[in-house]
């Protein structure tokens, strides 16, 4: 229940404003500054942006082992939030 109602206050804040919604999901990431340069262009293509990566990130929370998605470029949009414990840096 919790997730349901924290995914529907993402959605009405990105229907207001597209680029905090971006940046609530994926932080300040190229995902971000790409919403922010569509949200500039047009109001339109900041929408469709945002609302595709958070149908991404949605996605991927409930994924075991998903497929990267094309046009997202942020790491924690593409896993749907969850830690990279695989990795070393």
């Amino acid at each position: 229940m919790a997730g349901s109602a924290s995914m529907l206050c993402l959605i009405i804040l990105t229907f207001f404003i597209p680029p905090l919604g971006v940046f609530l999901i994926s932080g300040c990431s190229a995902d971000f500054l790409i919403n922010i340069m569509l949200t500039i262009l047009g109001y339109l293509p900041g929408h469709i942006h945002a609302f595709y990566l958070e149908y991404v990130y949605y996605k991927n929370r409930e994924a075991v082992m998903a497929d990267p998605a094309p046009g997202v470029y942020s790491d924690r949009i593409q896993r749907g939030g969850q830690p990279n414990y695989g990795s070393i840096p």
